[in-house]
């Protein structure tokens, strides 16, 4: 299929970005959007828009009959479905295609595969990617072959669940006493949030840094990698202010690693963006995931190497190869993205409410993606991000200062932002040295009483809920079918 049309099934600042990079490629564009998002700017730029459903995401961004049947209805050729909410969905993937649609982004069985932990580890150790030491697939339920692993592999140990993330279905185990119960908890806990009680082990790293690599692919044989992020600064499991390339990272390491993700793209028929994330220790590299997606923070990326990653990964996954080889590849500089949220500095809770007043920085090597606008309204229902603020200089100190100085410039009145907390980080001595640990924002925060209470209040929704979990993901997967697909309704369609 010729690609002409592109539905973007996603909103805020990702779906302003995929839009841009459309309209560059001479593609007409199609804003689906919940009755909330009616005023997003590119709703407001899309050559045309369909409302799919009310505020709450499940009946809007989720609703995979109500997008298929949007793009059905605007004659539409692709869906790019930016990060978050189906992105990583293979069965959306399936019914795109199945539907006679490209999906920008990789194959369902690509996602399946990179998807489950288990599966996933498998796959990148045959590539020759390092991963984290620990049980070759799902653990069993007898519990003294699981004692023998762990103490095989060493305490501290950690169980995950293979279809986990965003920091829930995984828990610390520091001794043989503690390896029963934390199994079952994490077993149900997984079986809970992700439909997948299946949960597997590995050694417990105690102070690594995030380090990931963002890569290309256009799923014939041909893979580049673009170099690494440091995503180390973060609260609660969720990013908050990244750099690129790494602090300390030779290149040496980074041609290493690089080539070995490179490498893993072939191995699986990779197509599209994606980006491969590892804990880093003691000068060691160890694979966690891989997300078959464009990533929040590739703008940095973008700024050290000059590659359009949005661009490209539409052009791949119209069909075409990829545009760059690996020697047209050069780091240039460093780039640091500070995640601009609507919530107070303090407390964190979401601050919805009108901009006011705005005024963003500018001048050399500044940029700022953010769908936001003046008397433009926050609404609740969704993620607080409103913005990245992104900077670029020749060396890590001047862009540090840089991103200092675009703070200091920026305006957002009427709600509460996070500008405070990215301006107390840049002048901290430690993120100033560079290669802090993940765990560094949290200690500095205080909110290490806070995420053992999370956890706590995770295991005893595991324990109250494990019964009516079965029932809800029955009727979900039904709701989500193909035959459910076919038979939603065709929306109007309304010229922007």
């Amino acid at each position: 299929m010729k690609l002409e049309k592109v539905v973007i099934a996603n909103r805020g600042e990702i779906a302003l970005r995929i839009l841009r990079a459309c309209k560059q490629l001479g593609l007409k564009t199609v804003a689906v959007h919940s009755t909330a998002d009616r005023d997003l700017m590119h709703v407001k730029l899309a050559d045309e828009t369909i409302c799919i459903g009310p505020a709450a995401a499940k009946e809007s961004y989720l609703n995979i009959p109500s997008i298929i049947a949007a793009a059905e209805a605007t004659g539409a050729s692709a869906i790019h479905p930016g990060y978050g909410f189906l992105s990583e969905n293979a069965d959306f993937a399936e019914m795109v295609e199945k539907s006679g649609f490209i999906f920008i982004g990789p194959t369902a069985d690509t996602i399946r595969l990179m998807g489950d932990k288990v599966s996933a580890k498998r796959a990148m150790m045959k590539a020759g990617v390092p991963c984290v030491p620990g049980s070759d697939g799902a653990l069993g339920d007898d519990i003294e072959e699981n004692r023998r692993l762990a103490n095989e592999i060493g305490y501290p140990i950690i169980i995950k669940a293979a279809g986990g993330g965003g920091g829930r279905g995984m828990r610390v185990v520091r001794s043989d006493a503690e390896l029963a119960d934390a199994i079952a908890l994490t077993k149900r806990e997984a079986d809970l949030f992700f439909n997948n009680p299946a949960v597997y082990m590995e050694k417990f790293l105690e102070n690594p840094r995030h380090i990931e690599f963002q890569v290309l692919s256009d799923g014939h044989g041909n893979a580049i990698y673009l170099g690494e992020r440091d995503c180390s600064m973060q609260r609660r499991n969720q990013k908050v202010l990244e750099e690129a390339p790494a602090p300390f990272i030779t290149e040496e390491q980074r041609k290493s690693i690089g080539e070995r993700c490179a490498k893993a793209c072939v191995d699986i028929g990779y197509r599209g963006a994606g980006t491969f994330e590892f804990l880093y220790e003691n000068g060691q590299f160890y694979f966690i995931e891989m997300n078959t997606r464009v990533q929040v923070e590739h703008p940095i990326t973008e700024m050290i190497t000059g590659v359009d990653i949005v661009r490209e990964m539409i052009i791949v996954c119209a069909g075409a190869p990829l545009s760059y080889k690996q020697s047209d590849i050069k780091i240039n500089g460093h780039a640091i993205e500070c995640r601009i949220n609507a919530e107070d500095p303090k407390t964190f809770l979401p601050s919805p409410g009108e901009i006011k007043r705005l005024h963003v920085p500018g001048g050399p090597g500044v940029r700022w993606d953010s769908h936001i606008y003046q008397t433009y309204k926050v609404p609740p229902h969704y993620d607080s991000l409103v913005g990245k603020l992104i900077v670029h200089d020749v060396n890590r100190e001047l862009a540090m200062a840089r991103a200092l100085e675009a703070l200091d410039e920026m305006v957002i009145d009427g709600i509460k932002t996070n500008i405070p907390l990215h301006k107390d980080l840049l002048s901290d001595p430690v993120e100033i040295q560079g290669g802090a640990s993940i765990h560094y924002l949290e200690h500095k925060l205080g909110m290490q009483d806070v995420s053992a209470q999370q956890n706590k209040e995770a295991e005893v929704k595991a324990e109250s809920e494990g019964e009516s979990k079965t029932t809800k993901a029955s009727a979900e997967k039904k709701a989500a079918s193909p035959e459910a697909a076919e038979k939603a309704p065709r929306k109007r369609v309304k010229k922007a």
